[in-house]
């Protein structure tokens, strides 16, 4: 299982970036632990400035707007 976080304090594009995740993980078959992340000091604490971000199992995958279904496809 992968450890997804999405970190965002609830725009819009987060919240696209969540369907967007979770759309493909079951597409794909593959069992996801998601959480959203929206405390401004936990966002920073992972090093990112521009949301929404995304952590698979601890890493950063990506910073700043909704990632390319392409990309998001890659993770998986």
């Amino acid at each position: 299982m992968k450890e997804v976080k999405v970190l965002g304090t609830g725009c819009a594009n987060c919240r696209n970036t969540i369907v967007l995740i979770e759309t493909i993980a079951r597409e794909k078959g593959v069992e996801i632990s998601l959480q959203k992340v929206d405390q401004l000091q936990d966002i920073m604490s992972y090093g990112v400035m521009s949301t929404p971000g995304v952590v698979i199992d601890g890493k950063v995958v990506h910073a700043g707007g909704v990632p390319a279904r392409g990309k998001v496809e890659g993770w998986f």
